[in-house]
């Protein structure tokens, strides 16, 4: 009998050690694939996952936060083994999120902010960059002037972004807000082009310069001034390093700075962090700030005179 129970021990040994380990299923929620920071990012993170040997699952919902809240059910119900929240705050979907919580489903969050049931946010410090931004182009302006904000409350961190303009203008009492969009999303970039061409015509010559809260609004309003006032010294400046952007300010163009955040790092950090947590262990801090870096024509060697 002694004998029998040995084999068939190692029988179930032989067995279990010949079936393939079940991969870690993640899965990535957002609501702004559109957006090329957004996309980057998460085509960033996928990499950083599948070279862990994770099984990445993108989940995009056009702007529609009551299918995102939708799909995170489906996904906490289909027992993955992460959640990756993208570019959105875990505030609006906080029901959703407990229910992750309860399930004993880890959730971090890229380019959001702080959150209950959230293990780690992993972003810039986009208060800070709001204040880059702005007095980058008041200074650009002599401390006076016109300017147009771009702007989109709905994301955490544009939000704090636009925070940090308003505490900016507070000592620039010269800095006049002539007028204001809420960009669309998806289809920032020619929703920031509509607007400004409209804006462009209400106030034409009285524009000194544009504060776009991230660089896709800020490619629109380039591609309107190339159309409607190709001679105005107005100054864009916008935050991403978003492709376009970069191209635009090393073409001497309107454009002339953006802060570009290290989304490729973002990841990184994330997939570390997300590991680490996957194996037990618990993330080095509720959020975690990955610095900037301001593309200009100086960075980029262009001599624009």
């Amino acid at each position: 009998m002694t004998t029998l129970k040995v084999s068939l021990t190692a029988l179930t040994l032989a067995t279990c050690s010949s079936l393939p380990a079940l991969a870690t299923d993640v899965n990535i929620l957002t609501p702004y694939m559109s957006s090329i920071p957004t996309n980057d990012m998460v085509q960033a993170f996928k990499t950083e996952g599948e070279a862990r040997g994770w099984n990445v699952t993108v989940i995009d919902t056009r702007n529609d936060f009551a299918q995102l809240a939708s799909r995170m059910e489906d996904t906490v119900n289909a027992k993955a083994d992460a959640i990756v929240l993208v570019s959105t705050t875990a505030e609006l979907i906080a029901d959703q999120v407990a229910l992750a919580a309860d399930a004993g489903i880890p959730v971090i969050s890229l380019d959001g902010a702080k959150a209950e049931n959230v293990a780690v946010n992993v972003t810039s410090n986009n208060f800070d960059l709001g204040v880059q931004l702005s007095e980058a182009l008041f200074t650009a302006l002599d401390g006076k002037g016109n300017i147009v904000k771009f702007f989109h409350s709905a994301h955490p961190g544009v939000y704090q972004r636009e925070l940090g303009l308003d505490a900016t203008l507070a000592r620039y009492p010269d800095i006049n807000v002539i007028a204001e969009h809420f960009v669309q999303v998806p289809g920032p970039v020619d929703n920031g082009r509509v607007a400004m061409e409209n804006i462009l015509r209400q106030y034409g010559d009285q524009i000194d310069g544009v504060w776009a809260a991230f660089d896709d609004p800020g490619i629109g309003a380039e591609l309107a001034f190339e159309a409607e006032a190709p001679e105005s010294k107005a100054i864009i400046m916008g935050i991403d390093g978003n492709e376009q952007a970069v191209d635009m300010i090393e073409s001497c163009t309107h454009y002339k700075m953006s802060l570009r955040q290290d989304f490729a790092g973002m990841a990184q950090i994330g997939a570390q962090q997300l590991e680490t947590i996957l194996a037990g262990g618990t993330a080095e801090s509720d959020e975690i700030y990955v610095a900037a870096v301001p593309i200009t024509v100086e960075s980029l060697g262009v001599d624009c005179k």
